[in-house]
């Protein structure tokens, strides 16, 4: 079997536009300053370099590479702000404490702000300080677009999101075509393009092209509790590829579609899908982008749910299998950082789902290494001991094949002995019978003496061959019982 060879992945440097590196530069520092205010001020002045979000990065924790340490993505940044704005700034930049950043600094710190950071917040979790890092991160963002210096296949998708309206080219007429088939697939009415609604759906674009089967649920559920409600073709996209790429206009323009369909529909509440990054752009950015406090509510589905369960307005039935334990993974932005913990819980526990909460698992598995450890303890010296036995049966083994080795060239060598010894004495025979004289006699009597050599000779090997013979059986004995000794158990 081939052995599996792990390779590093080769780090790349995407660039968008035609700018010179110097104007790249420029358009970074201009947008970084311009978003430098007191909070930031403070979050890039706190840090004590403590290490504490390193050991909550999953980037760090996997490659345990420094660079990946969450608070390092923002070193550019902060080298930046340090020798351009902080209070002792003239210090830093006229004994050049703090050096000027370069682009290619800023193309080395593209992997850090995109490919190796998904925003998750377990860093700003953990800070002691307090520090809302992963904003940060997304801070840094807008000043990498302004820039031109994003992963290709981010700015792909959200341009493609901000001409067509989805990324994943689901468009309007899609949209409507998909919400249809759910219709007839469901029998039930999916509503679209409504003049006046309560409840705004949206999906998101991976929903719509591979899981449509969302909207026929989320329809049939609507239905079933006399909601009134709609899908609507001017705002249903819920994902937001400005968001995630730094585009802070692409970011605003996806918001501000739905902010205004749900408006045009006179929407008491918004409902978003799945998506963990569309109800962070929604539910906590849409108003900085809406200029004003949104006019409805926002709620993720889980959180429509749950409410709809604990009110008693759903009736759900429980689950066949209440047995099977099953564990749930919070997604990170709609809990972690967007508070929708409990949701998801409330309907499981409806359903009847035996629930195993990770933290519970994780003890189990704990106690379970412990014990583990401590029988490892108990067996210890027997472990050493079998080790041992482990060696000398090797030894045993080398030694075998080496005696074996010499075997077959004493077994080889008496063969070769014994030919000789049968052709000499055919020699004799016939120099006996060719002749009588004294020259014959000299010869038979010289043949003579070789051939009690070439016995003399051969009786050594051979008393050779049987003491290895009888070496070997001793060894292949007690190989064996070696042998049974360490692994008589198993068998």
């Amino acid at each position: 079997m081939s052995e599996l060879i792990r390779k590093e992945p080769v780090v790349r440097y995407d660039i968008q536009g035609d700018m010179s590196n110097e104007e790249r530069l420029q358009n970074a520092m201009a947008d970084f300053a311009k978003n430098v205010n007191r909070t930031t001020a403070t979050y890039l002045e706190s840090c004590v370099h403590c290490g504490v979000c390193a050991e909550a990065c999953q980037y760090y924790l996997q490659t345990g590479d420094p660079k990946y340490t969450p608070v390092w993505k923002l070193e550019a940044f902060k080298q930046a702000y340090k020798r351009e704005s902080s209070p002792f700034a003239p210090i830093f930049k006229k004994l050049n404490l703090k050096k000027k950043v370069t682009v290619e600094q800023l193309m080395e710190w593209q992997e850090l702000l995109y490919d190796s950071c998904t925003m998750c917040g377990r860093c700003s979790t953990v800070c002691p300080m307090c520090i809302d890092i992963a904003t940060m991160i997304g801070q840094a963002r807008h000043s990498m677009f302004t820039a031109g210096l994003v992963p290709t296949e981010l700015h792909a998708v959200a341009q493609r999101a901000r001409e067509e309206g989805s990324p994943l080219g689901a468009t309007a007429d899609v949209f409507e075509d998909r919400a249809d088939w759910m219709a007839d697939e469901w029998d039930t009415d999916v509503p679209f393009d409504e003049d006046e609604a309560d409840i705004l759906v949206t999906m998101s674009s991976i929903e719509i092209m591979k899981y449509p089967g969302a909207i026929g649920a989320t329809a049939k559920i609507l239905n079933a509790l006399g909601e009134k409600w709609t899908l609507r073709g001017d705002g249903y996209e819920a994902t937001n590829f400005g968001m995630l790429s730094g585009n802070t206009a692409w970011q605003k323009h996806s918001t501000m579609k739905i902010i205004d369909a749900a408006k045009k529909c006179g929407a008491k509440l918004v409902l978003l899908p799945e998506c963990g990054h569309a109800y962070g752009a929604l539910r906590w950015m849409g108003a900085n982008q809406n200029g004003e406090p949104l006019p409805f509510e926002v709620k993720h589905v889980s959180e429509w749910l749950a409410e709809i369960v604990e009110s008693g307005r759903l009736k759900v039935n429980k689950v066949k299998d209440t047995e099977t334990p099953f564990t749930f993974h919070d997604p990170c932005q709609v809990s972690r950082r967007g508070g929708a913990t409990s949701a998801p819980r409330v309907v499981m526990d409806a359903l009847g789902i035996n629930l195993q909460e990770m933290k519970d698992v994780l003890e189990k598995q704990n106690k379970q290494i412990d014990e583990l450890n401590l029988t490892i303890e108990s067996l210890s010296l027997e472990a050493e001991q079998a080790e041992q036995l482990k060696g000398t049966i090797n030894e045993f083994t080398r030694t075998s094949h080496e005696m074996m080795g010499c075997i077959t060239i004493l077994e080889e060598e008496n063969e070769h002995l014994k030919e000789q010894l049968h052709d000499i004495e055919d020699h004799i025979d016939a120099v006996e019978a060719a002749a009588e004289d004294s020259d014959a006699d000299n010869e038979t009597e010289a043949l003579k003496k070789k051939i009690k050599t070439l016995e003399e000779e051969l009786i050594k090997k051979d008393v050779s061959y049987a003491k290895l013979q009888d070496e070997f059986s001793s060894m292949e004995t007690e190989y064996l019982a070696m042998y049974e000794a360490v692994h008589g158990d198993k068998q």
